[in-house]
C-alpha cells in the first residue's frame, strides 16, 4: 500500500488516471526502494552477512589477545585475594568497580554478594547469558607461586587456609574480559549480553540460601533465552575444549548422618551404645550399595564419606558421632534410588546395635545433573569447532564432579564446556586435580576460555534473531 500522498480520488478521464497512477506507483517505488537501502545500511536493523560475522569474529579475537596481559594480571590478583561462598564481599565488590568502569548496567549485590552486569548491544535481538562463579575453597595452597594465596580464616569453627583450588579465579578474569572485549564492539551486537558473576558454587553454608538458586530468585536470569558456561579442567590439555551433549556433570546431595549411642566409660563399653563402632559399620556398609545393589549399567554413582567426627577424650565412649559426605549420579532415577538405599542402610544398621542415625539429604548441595540441552549443543558445535581449531572440540565422557549451573538449565536451555588448562606432556604430579592444594593453571588456556564464552555469544545472538 502507498502513503496516502500517491493515492487519488478525483473523478479523472481514463487516461489521465492511468498516466497519473503510473507516476504515482513510480514515484511509491523509488521511495521506498530508497527507504529500503536507507534500513538496509543502518547498523541497527541489517542483518548480519557472513563477511559481516567473520569480520566481528576476526576484530574480537584481536581484542581478547591484546587483552591477555591484563586478563592474567587480573586472575593473578583475583588468586592472592580468594573468599569462601557467601563471604566474598572484596571480590564482589572489585567485580562490579570492573564492570562499572566498563560503562555497563550493573547490579551489585544480587545473592548477598553477586554481581550482574548488561550490555545492550547496538542491534536488536534476544538476551543470552554468561556465568562465572567466583566462591573459593577452604584448602591451603601447596603451589610455590608468587602470587600464592597466603588467606586463613574460619570455616566450620576452623582455621583453614583459602584457596582458589577450582579455577574459579580464571573464569572470573575470563568473564570480565569478555565483557570488555563486547564493548569495544557493541554497536555491533546483535541483542543484549548479561554477565552473572555468581557466588556459593561450591554451596552456601549450613543454613543460608546461596549460589545459583538465590541468583534466579533475584532475577538474574530474567529475558535470558540461553545461557552459557565453562569451567577450567585439570583434566584437559590447554587448548581443548571438551562437550557432550545430555549429561556432562554429575548431581550432587551432600548427606549429614548423626548416630546417636549412649555414653560411657572407654573401659566399660557394655554399659553404653558405641556411636563410633556404629558409625564405622555404617561406612562400611554404604559401600555395599554402590558396589552390590545399584545397577551400574545405567550409569555411575558415587557415595563417599569425608568427615567423621565424635568424641572429646581417648577413654570416654560419646554419646553421638556425625558424618558427612556426598553421593552422586548421571541419571535421575539412579541419584534418587541411591538416597533411599543410603537412608534404609544407615539406620538399619544403627537400629541392630540399640543406636539411631538420623539421615539429612541436600542441607547444603542439591543440585541435578548439569544437563547440556541437545539442540544447543548441536548448534553450536560449529562455533566450539571453529574457535578450538581442528581435532580439539573433543565429546568428553560425563563425569562425576557437579556444578550448580544445572539450577539454570533446568529453566532455559543452557551449554556447559570444560576448557584444558594442563600443559601439553605434562604429568598429574604437575598438574593436580581440581580442588588439590596443589593445583595449578597453565595460564596459556585462558585466552581458549575467552574466545569461547565470546564466541557462543555472538553466534547464538545472530543466529537467534
Amino acid at each position: 500500500m502507498f502513503p496516502t500522498a500517491f493515492r487519488s480520488t478525483a473523478v479523472r478521464a481514463p487516461a489521465a488516471r492511468t498516466r497519473e497512477s503510473h507516476r504515482a506507483r513510480a514515484a511509491g517505488v523509488a521511495l521506498l526502494a530508497c527507504l529500503a537501502g536507507s534500513l538496509a545500511s543502518s547498523p541497527v536493523v541489517a542483518a548480519t552477512s557472513p563477511a559481516d560475522a567473520t569480520a566481528l569474529r576476526t576484530d574480537t579475537d584481536r581484542i581478547i589477545h591484546g587483552l591477555m596481559p591484563k586478563t592474567i594480571e587480573t586472575r593473578r590478583y583475583l588468586h592472592q585475594h580468594p573468599e569462601l561462598s557467601n563471604r566474598e564481599v572484596e571480590t564482589g565488590k572489585y567485580l562490579a568497580k570492573r564492570l562499572r568502569e566498563l560503562g555497563l548496567d550493573v547490579q551489585y549485590p544480587v545473592a548477598k554478594t553477586g554481581v550482574v552486569a548488561v550490555l545492550k548491544g547496538g542491534r536488536p535481538g534476544p538476551v543470552v547469558a554468561l556465568r562465572s562463579d567466583i566462591d573459593a575453597l577452604p584448602v591451603a595452597e601447596e603451589v610455590d607461586l608468587p602470587f600464592k594465596s597466603t588467606v586463613r580464616t574460619t570455616f566450620d569453627g576452623k582455621d583453614v587456609g583459602v584457596m582458589h583450588a577450582c579455577g574459579h579465579d580464571a573464569h572470573m578474569a575470563i568473564l570480565l574480559t569478555v565483557a570488555e572485549t563486547l564493548v569495544k564492539v557493541k554497536d555491533r551486537v546483535p541483542g543484549t549480553v548479561k554477565f552473572l558473576f555468581q557466588p556459593a558454587e561450591e554451596g552456601p553454608p549450613a543454613g543460608e540460601e546461596g549460589g545459583a538458586p538465590l541468583m534466579i530468585k533475584e532475577g538474574a536470569l530474567q529475558d535470558a533465552g540461553a545461557i552459557f558456561g565453562l569451567h577450567v579442567m585439570a583434566a584437559l590439555d590447554t587448548g581443548v575444549i571438551g562437550y557432550r551433549p545430555g549429561g556432562i556433570m554429575a548431581s550432587a546431595d551432600d548427606v549429614t548422618i548423626t548416630v546417636r549411642g549412649r555414653q560411657t566409660h572407654g573401659a566399660q563399653p557394655w554399659n553404653g551404645v558405641d556411636p563410633i563402632v556404629v558409625a564405622s559399620q555404617i561406612v562400611t556398609g554404604l559401600q555395599s550399595i554402590v558396589a552390590r545393589q545399584m545397577d551400574l549399567t545405567k550409569g555411575p554413582v558415587v557415595l563417599s564419606i569425608g568427615k567423621i567426627e565424635g568424641g572429646t577424650r581417648f577413654n570416654i565412649i560419646p554419646d553421638d558421632v556425625t558424618m558427612r559426605g556426598t553421593i552422586r549420579a548421571l541419571d535421575p532415577g539412579m541419584r534418587t534410588e541411591l538416597q533411599q538405599r543410603l537412608t534404609h542402610t544407615a539406620e538399619s544398621i544403627a537400629a541392630a546395635s540399640g543406636a539411631t542415625a538420623k539421615v539429612e539429604i541436600g542441607r547444603v548441595a542439591h543440585w541435578p545433573v548439569t544437563f547440556n540441552d541437545a539442540a544447543l549443543t548441536e548448534q553450536m558445535r560449529p562455533t566450539l569447532e571453529r574457535v578450538a581449531g581442528p581435532g580439539n572440540a573433543q565429546v568428553i565422557a560425563p563425569t562425576t564432579v557437579s556444578e550448580d549451573f544445572s539450577e539454570y538449565q533446568k529453566l532455559i536451555p543452557g551449554l556447559f564446556v570444560h576448557v584444558g588448562i594442563r600443559r601439553p606432556g605434562a604429568t598429574s604430579d604437575e598438574y593436580a586435580p581440581n580442588h588439590s592444594p596443589r593445583f595449578r593453571i597453565d595460564e596459556d588456556g585462558i585466552e581458549l576460555g575467552v574466545r569461547t564464552l565470546t564466541n557462543l555469544a555472538l553466534d547464538w545472538l545472530g543466529a537467534s534473531r
